[in-house]
């Protein structure tokens, strides 16, 4: 299995710092998951976030490029319908260059209701959005010289230069959280870059299998809230308080976009449990799976539940919290690298 680690750059304001200093300590976690052992550093985005999350991935990921030498670097995700596709081809394969090759482009539709308002863009269109996008950067990486005339973009002459060293071009994950979503990927032939639930998996290798694709060759990144310290008690002292704002954020999102398609995708309960209750509430998930927060003991056992339910290749693991002070989240993936990832390796 791939471990990776996200990093979203976010500053709430009840813990905040000056921006120079968050993005300087999140490279050099960056920095120092190379150090450790893991795989991928994976980054995320949104628009005009209350808390500054990160807007802007491919120059982060070429600040990260160039003070790493072997991690790979991907986005989880791109928002891709709030982009020019051809841009996101151009930037991409700029830092495959500078990073030697190291780059996943992951894309998705995108969801948050205020984004679509802010760009002047109908959420409506975020599918037809994003698949004519995948369509052109796919040109872009895989053809010589190409015009496109489709819905959103009508391009004339367009030839990638320089190219990706990635032949054709860096590995495309699309993010998908429902099972038609799901299926879609698999129909596309991506990657999935996953929310956790494990019947995600499901759909996903089914519909590989109708197609009589290979499932050996597409890949299931899962993300997953992880948190570890030497007792339970400890890990719920350092990331209660930052894991309840996450999944308040992340409940008020979705309940204002109202998705039918996705349901319950984020939360098992119908409200986040207060700080204090929510260490103490059994069966509540966050990304459709449960909390990875206790003792590395605990972290392989719910990893050692989770492969046994579901096939991952590369978790995508959310352990440098919003708000959450570097050291702490230092101290949890130095203690993860040292006592869990080899019981998987």
């Amino acid at each position: 299995m791939d471990f990776g680690l996200l990093l979203a750059f976010r500053n709430p304001k009840q813990w905040a710092r000056p921006f120079d200093v968050i993005y300087r300590e999140h490279i050099e976690q960056a920095e120092l998951a190379e150090a450790l052992g893991y795989d991928t550093i994976w980054t995320t985005e949104h628009h005009f976030a209350e808390d500054g999350w990160s807007p802007s991935l491919l120059p982060i990921l070429s600040a990260i490029a160039a003070r790493t030498r072997t991690i790979r670097l991907g986005t989880f995700i791109i928002v891709l319908p709030f982009h020019h596709p051809v841009r996101i081809a151009e930037d991409a394969a700029t830092v495959d260059i500078v990073s030697g090759g190291r780059v996943d482009l992951g894309v998705g539709q995108g969801y948050w209701l205020s984004e679509f308002a802010s760009f002047g863009i109908s959420r409506k269109q975020r599918v037809s959005r994003l698949s004519e996008g995948i369509e052109i950067i796919e040109k872009c990486f895989r053809e010589p010289n190409f015009s496109y005339d489709g819905k959103y973009w009508r391009l004339r002459d367009i030839e990638l230069n320089p190219r990706p060293i990635q032949q054709p071009g860096p590995p495309i994950w699309v993010a998908a959280m429902a099972e038609n979503s799901v299926r879609r990927v698999a129909r596309m032939g991506y990657h999935l870059a996953g929310s956790g639930g494990g019947d995600l998996q499901r759909y996903y290798d089914d519909e590989l299998t109708k197609l009589g694709k290979n499932i050996a060759d597409h890949k299931i990144s899962q993300l997953r809230a992880v948190y570890i310290a030497e007792t339970r008690e400890q890990a719920w002292d350092d990331c209660e308080r930052h894991l309840h704002y996450m999944m308040s954020l992340y409940d008020k999102r979705y309940k204002e976009a109202d998705d039918m398609e996705w349901g319950s995708a984020v939360m098992s309960a119908p409200v986040v449990p207060p700080v204090g209750e929510l260490r103490n509430t059994r069966g509540i998930s966050f990304f459709q799976a449960p909390l990875i927060v206790g003792t590395p003991d605990d972290a392989i056992a719910e990893i050692e539940r989770y492969t046994a339910e579901t096939r991952c290749t590369h978790l995508a693991m959310w352990m440098q919290m919003a708000g959450m002070p570097a050291e702490k989240a230092r101290k949890s993936m130095e203690l993860f690298a040292r006592e869990v990832m080899p019981h998987f390796r």
